[in-house]
């Protein structure tokens, strides 16, 4: 998938000199409607809200998707949605506030009219903002009986904090697209997997997008900004027969259609998802194993996302449900000296290739903002939205939510940094002398992997796992990589860092969307290849299907 369009820009002067004539039809009928919406709570409610914001998505799309050259599916579509937060009691404690086992969820989220209609737009909003502030006033009785009744808070940080008024447009430019190209491009890229007859079910895929949000708040904020992206999505699926499945998958992405690739590359990655999977066929399953292993730089951005990421993001360290890792670290090392880690929302591309993870402001009105959470090793600070914590205020612009979902803390683009590093080929050096000082039979190099998760709640076991496509193992005797399958990537967060032994001097990008509280959010992950003396993967699940029965029909029809 793609990224933040930047679009030509009109910067609004502020708040105090804004005239409605100025302002983009939707963000006026919100603004007015959110004035007298506060206006009339604050003087007959009790208890009466302190904030109120309104954020709309606007979503335009089309896709295509087809398989072995034949259309499955075209879609075309455009939708409004409506999320709306009330905070009522004060910032110090709201209705908000986190209890053990049970957070805040008010919004779910209302379809909005996709015309500028300032009446049909004002009941909405005027019948969900007193539908939520209902909910808010309950909820604070709640929390209000919670603090008599439980034990004190370890952090007893604000629940919001205040944060300049943004106040910024760009225009909104509509989705353009022709739909009989879009569908004449994946019948041909789907045809490309008729070649191997072993790839049981497979589809090229085609979507361009393009969101535009709308965002008011009390403390007047008043923000127009937009995102497009376009992406090419290939799948090929075998089962050995053993019954286990086995997947491969190749993407691309832009920022539209036009920067996505031409055909032929497209094609030669379709043969390469299908050659990948087709290998795997015949490639020896692994048994559970510790040794030392290289993940390339797509599969080690996906482990700092998983077992770093999630750990340092700010409501994590409130919520005493959670393990909190990394909550009293700050100040301390938590991975090797040579590592650095910074979020960067306001990176647009890396090395031209879009990131998924960029944005203008984030769902609370903050402006995006590079933050550099580990320097040198060193735990500097978490992934902030405006909900505090022990020792840190403010946000840094990481409030993030899918529509339909509460804001909370959450990644970006995610970017590991090695002060020193070294050629690939030298890393495999590395990989080779670690082997035989452990005496190992053979090391492990993951080439790719499909995604990963990870438990963060102190119910759980604090672990991750990451999920390989490509998997090989590295003998130390000179013998050839051998691919491997069935194997999945296990570990605790702690005990991996401490691993690390080298980087290499090639970074590489994982984009893709990451679900969390707060819903899918898209994000991307920018890491070398990394070196680590010991990691443990375990035998994958599978299926105990056995591959069809029948045989495939002949391509092309009845013979």
């Amino acid at each position: 998938m793609g990224v933040s369009v930047l679009l030509k820009t009109v910067l609004l002067a502020g708040c105090a000199g804004l005239g409605l004539a100025q302002t983009p039809p939707l963000v006026a009928t919100l603004s007015l409607e959110l004035d007298r919406n506060f206006r009339t709570l604050k003087e007959k409610a009790d208890p009466a809200p302190y904030y109120i914001a309104y954020e709309v998505t606007e979503q335009e799309s089309a896709s295509a998707s087809a398989t072995l050259g034949a259309l499955t599916s075209t879609r075309n579509e455009r939708s409004r949605h409506l999320d709306i937060t009330v905070r009522v009691g004060t910032p110090k404690l709201d209705s908000y506030h986190r209890l053990p086992g049970d957070s805040a969820h008010f919004t779910a989220g209302i379809s909005l009219a996709l015309e500028d209609s300032p009446a049909a737009i004002q009941r909405t909003i005027w019948l969900e903002t007193d539908r939520i502030y209902r909910l808010a006033a309950e909820r604070l009785i709640k929390v209000r009986n919670a603090r008599q009744m439980n034990v004190k808070e370890e952090d007893d940080s604000d629940d919001f904090s205040s944060a300049p008024p943004a106040v910024y447009s760009e225009p909104v430019v509509r989705l353009s697209f022709a739909a009989d190209e879009m569908a004449a491009r994946v019948r041909k890229w789907s045809a490309a997997f008729a070649q191997y007859p072993s790839v049981l079910t497979s589809f090229a895929a085609l979507v361009a997008q393009r969101e535009t949000r709308y965002f008011v708040d009390t403390e007047g904020a008043h923000l127009r900004y937009g995102r497009g992206y376009a992406g090419i999505s290939l799948f090929a699926r075998v089962k050995a027969a053993d019954g286990m499945d086995l997947a491969s998958t190749e993407t691309f992405s832009s920022r539209d259609l036009a920067g996505l690739p031409k055909d032929d590359l497209v094609l030669a990655a379709a043969a390469r998802v299908s050659k990948d999977v087709t290998a795997m066929l015949n490639a020896p399953l692994v048994d559970p194993f510790v040794g030392p292993a290289i993940l390339s730089g797509r599969a080690s951005a996906v482990l700092f996302h998983e077992i770093l990421g999630h750990r340092i993001e700010g409501h994590r360290q409130k919520d005493e449900t959670e393990g909190q890792t990394f909550t009293r670290k700050l100040g301390q090392p938590v991975l090797p000296d040579f590592l650095s880690v910074i979020f960067d929302p306001t990176r647009l591309d890396y090395g031209g290739v879009p990131l998924n993870g960029s944005y203008l402001y984030d769902d609370e009105g903050v402006k995006a903002q590079p933050v550099t959470v580990v320097d040198k090793g060193i735990l500097r600070t978490f992934l902030m939205s405006r909900s505090p914590v022990r020792g840190i205020a403010s946000s840094n612009g990481h409030g993030r939510r899918a529509p339909g979902y509460e804001v909370v803390s959450r990644q970006s683009n995610l970017f590991v940094e090695a002060a020193q590093t070294v050629s690939e080929a030298r890393l495999r050096e590395l990989l080779i002398a670690e082997i035989k000082r452990q005496n190992k039979p053979y090391g492990l190099y993951f080439q790719q992997v499909t995604g990963g998760h990870t438990t963060t709640g102190r119910q759980g076991v604090q672990a991750f796992t990451v999920i390989p496509v490509v998997l090989y193992r590295v003998y130390p005797d000179g013998r050839p990589d051998e691919l491997v399958r069935g194997a999945d990537v296990v570990g605790t967060p702690l005990a991996s860092f401490a691993k690390i032994l080298a980087a290499s001097d090639r970074p590489e990008i994982f984009n893709g969307y990451c679900g969390a509280e707060s819903g899918n959010v898209p994000v991307s992950a920018v890491s070398p290849a990394i070196l680590v003396s010991e990691i443990e993967i375990q035998k994958k699940e599978k299926s105990q299907d056995r591959p069809p029965y029948l045989s495939a029909p002949a391509m092309g029809g009845p013979q």
